[in-house]
């Protein structure tokens, strides 16, 4: 339980109190390094795009305007900072495909919601920065973040079959991804059971 209400702690940060700050960044930073880390290449970046996230929410603070989620609110910042980031160090050597046959949204090639809940967060986020960077970008915002096909245009200057096709691509490759994880601990498995059996006989 937080030592501070949440008005408490932005009236804090308005203030620019250290200790209220430093509050919020340890309430908030595996959340956040959460969401940097599906969007950065290795988790140095996802640290750094933290830190700077952190830094523009206090020094933004003043244009909260007390109303909706303030969790929310920071949220959007530090997507925003990944956006920006992915945008200058990224994008501009990456080609934007454009695809003039789109598989449908509602395609049977679909990640395995269960398979996904039951990987470890570390695990997912792997297969997640494998993907390229505009196909990662995309699903992100479509999958976690909430973006409609139209703001991801907007955002990403791409049309909307563009961006659908990203997040065909990137579920193909999750899927796959999955299958393969599924496979690899039924073979580990297996063979535990295999060597733990061997080792009973033996001991007979």
């Amino acid at each position: 339980m937080s030592a501070y209400s949440e008005q408490e702690i932005i009236a804090g940060c308005r203030n620019q109190n250290r200790a209220i700050q430093e509050h919020l960044y340890k309430i908030y930073y595996s959340m956040f390094l959460k969401v940097c880390a599906r969007y950065a290449k290795d988790m140095q970046d996802a640290e750094q795009l933290v830190n700077d996230g952190f830094l523009k929410i206090f020094n933004n603070i003043n244009k909260f305007g007390n109303t909706g989620s303030f969790e929310g609110w920071m949220r959007r910042i530090m997507v925003n900072t990944c956006l920006d980031y992915l945008r200058s160090k990224y994008m501009k050597e990456e080609m934007v495909m454009h695809v003039n046959s789109i598989p449908a949204e509602q395609s049977s090639i679909a990640v395995n919601s269960i398979a996904l809940e039951s990987m470890e967060f570390k695990e997912l986020v792997k297969i997640i920065q494998l993907l390229p960077t505009m196909t990662r970008t995309v699903f992100n915002l479509y999958v976690f973040d909430g973006y409609n096909h139209v703001q991801i245009g907007v955002q990403l200057n791409i049309s909307e079959k563009t961006s659908q096709w990203h997040v065909h691509q990137a579920r193909s490759f999750l899927q796959k991804k999955i299958k393969q994880n599924e496979l690899t601990v039924m073979y580990e498995t297996t063979t535990v059971k295999h060597y733990s059996d061997t080792r009973s006989k033996d001991a007979l």
